[in-house]
């Protein structure tokens, strides 16, 4: 399976975020190292050590942690899971976290893939998103991280951004390019409610995202980048050839996930299941953790969720989830949905199953098929939803 671990800790909020993150709380992390070491440990005992081929560190900032703790985090996953030995570990890290002690100390601790939010490379734009960092910091940070020995890096950037021409991401793009790094993530701006930033559009403060823009944006991106010979493998993810994010293809593959830390989420077995939000309120109930010792011979059942202290809820997944779920999240890969192997993994046939829908999506143009296997249309994969929506029961 995959492990996330959850630090939702960040120096600075930034205002289009909307995960479970907090700035201002740094007395909390302290105790909150201890109560995840405690979590770890706990559902390693009561999944019997079972064995993990990913490990994601996401936030949050887990780069913002102290120096060593991202060490005492995964000498306790590896004593309470059976870490593959080519599992991949990966970091977010935020630019002006990456100084040269830092990515040395980052890469010794244990980590071997680097995930750094650059977001833009243009200065105005990196401003409007409140981050904490300037162009030459995110390319400085890269170049860093290198020099550090780090040979697996990851650079997320935003698109559709309030006054984003088009000739700046051209810009970013290129410069992007020219670093090379192993993989790159592309999102475009969706302002959340609830947000400051969703309050300023809606104030007039600044203009409202521009969805054809945006679209030429992701249109030149997808040009450039195979130009320049990184591989398309999801609707938001490139990378070099053979080193697509491990982690994430758990995720996309409909894979066993667990997530530790506060708001995590796990799917295991027939269950999902998350963490409590807050941060105190986690470290005070990962405290109170006492084992399940769950055999290897049987699955988690409700009961056993119910002595898990830092679950904040839980929802059992039908046959029928499974099987919409299996569909709408496989076809996000560009490569597409092996109908027989996916049928295998869920123990319904979903070629017979899907069959009205299928053929739906493939007269409206949405959905093409090469025997067994089931892929998006180039021409959808910014709408993509009004494929997977027909997949949803």
């Amino acid at each position: 399976m995959g492990l996330y671990v959850h630090v939702p800790f960040c120096k600075t909020k930034c205002p289009y975020c909307d995960f479970n993150t907090y700035q201002g709380i740094e007395n909390l992390i302290e105790p909150f190292l201890h109560a995840l070491i405690t979590e770890i440990e706990c559902w390693g005992k009561t999944l019997t050590y079972p064995l993990v081929k990913s490990v994601f560190f996401g936030g949050g900032t887990p780069s913002y942690l102290p120096q060593g703790y991202i060490e005492q985090i995964l000498l306790a996953i590896q004593s309470s899971f059976q870490v593959s030995p080519d599992a991949e570990i990966s970091i977010e890290a935020n630019p002006g976290d990456l100084d040269a002690a830092a990515c040395v100390s980052i890469l010794k601790q244990g980590v071997t893939r680097l995930s750094i939010g650059v977001q833009s490379l243009d200065n105005d734009l990196l401003n409007l998103l409140g981050r904490r960092h300037h162009a030459s910091d995110a390319v400085n940070a890269f170049q860093t991280a290198r020099q550090a020995g780090f040979n697996n890096v990851n650079l997320d950037l935003m698109y559709g951004l309030p006054n984003q021409s088009i000739e700046q991401w051209r810009k970013t793009l290129s410069s992007l390019i020219d670093l090379t790094p192993e993989h790159i993530s592309l999102y475009a701006l969706t302002i959340e409610e609830g947000t400051p930033m969703h309050r300023w559009s809606t104030e007039g403060k600044i203009p409202e995202p521009d969805s054809d823009l945006a679209a030429d944006m992701y249109q030149h991106a997808r040009e450039t980048l195979a130009t320049a010979g990184y591989h398309h493998y999801e609707i938001s993810n490139w990378s070099i050839p053979k080193l697509e994010c491990k982690h994430n293809l758990v995720y996309w593959q409909n894979g066993p996930y667990l997530g530790v830390g506060p708001g995590a989420h796990s799917r295991l077995g027939n269950w999902r299941f998350w963490s409590v939000l807050s941060p105190r309120d986690y470290n005070t109930k990962a405290s109170n953790w006492k084992t399940i010792g769950v055999q290897p011979t049987r699955d988690l059942v409700e009961s056993d969720l119910e002595n898990v202290p830092t679950l904040g809820g839980w929802e059992y997944l039908t046959t029928e989830t499974t099987c919409s779920e299996t569909m709408f999240l496989g076809l996000r890969l560009l490569d597409g949905l092996n109908l027989t192997e996916a049928s295998a993994l869920v123990g319904v046939d979903l070629a017979k199953r899907f069959q009205p829908r299928i053929q739906e999506c493939i007269q409206l143009g949405l959905l093409e098929q090469d025997g067994d296997r089931l892929k998006l249309t180039e021409q959808v994969y910014l709408i993509a939803n009004q494929a997977f929506t027909r997949f949803l029961d």
